[in-house]
């Protein structure tokens, strides 16, 4: 009797062990492209895992755009919307078309200051992150130009000197008055960089 009643325990104890390893097992793993988003959800939770998956895939294309947005925001947003579902400690997995825990996005270019090393109506992807070098070309927000695609020319702390590939001068008559035309030169915070361009 004693080692049937030990049986049972042992069984007992098997099975919440079991339940709390599946029960607590949630994942959600998130794939970007750059353009595009999937979001998978593993969990044993009663939620509707469709919903869930869409509010993530829209909130990770509003982080694609968002200049502010990094990694570690990104995670939180992610695990805020979870919570929404009732979810904790879920796991997420962040893969990408660049690799791991990146955030690639693709933009056009537009206009021709970046000549002759980007074209008007050029697809490139970038790399959403902060980490920047003299030489990067670079997607910010400009206050003065709004968008941007521009070549780092100089860092000064937190300052960032922007400068357009294209030399070539022009001048243009504009009511009656002659302007010069020439590439944008800008200087932008480091919090308005949006990505580096890693391939065109």
């Amino acid at each position: 009797m004693a080692k049937k009643i030990i049986l049972a325990l042992i069984i007992l104890i098997l099975v919440i062990f079991l339940g709390i390893v599946f029960l607590g097992n949630n994942t959600v793993n998130v794939y970007n492209d750059g353009e595009n988003v999937s979001v998978k959800t593993n969990t044993f939770a009663d939620i509707d895992k469709q919903r869930l998956s869409k509010e993530i895939c829209d909130y990770t294309l509003d982080i694609m755009n968002d200049t502010n947005a990094d990694l570690i925001s990104y995670r939180h947003g992610i695990e805020d919307i979870c919570r929404q579902y009732g979810l904790e400690n879920v796991k997420i997995n962040l893969e990408s078309s660049i690799g791991p825990n990146q955030i690639p996005l693709i933009i056009t270019v537009d206009g021709t200051s970046m000549l002759p090393t980007l074209q008007d109506g050029q697809d490139v992807l970038i790399n959403k992150t902060h980490d920047i070098h003299v030489g990067d070309i670079v997607v910010a927000q400009s206050d003065e130009y709004g968008g941007i695609i521009k070549r780092i020319d100089q860092i000064n702390e937190n300052k960032v000197h922007l400068i357009s590939d294209n030399k070539n001068i022009s001048y243009e008559y504009i009511n009656g008055t002659l302007y010069e035309i020439s590439g944008i030169t800008t200087w932008v915070d480091i919090s308005d960089i949006n990505g580096v361009v890693i391939e065109y």
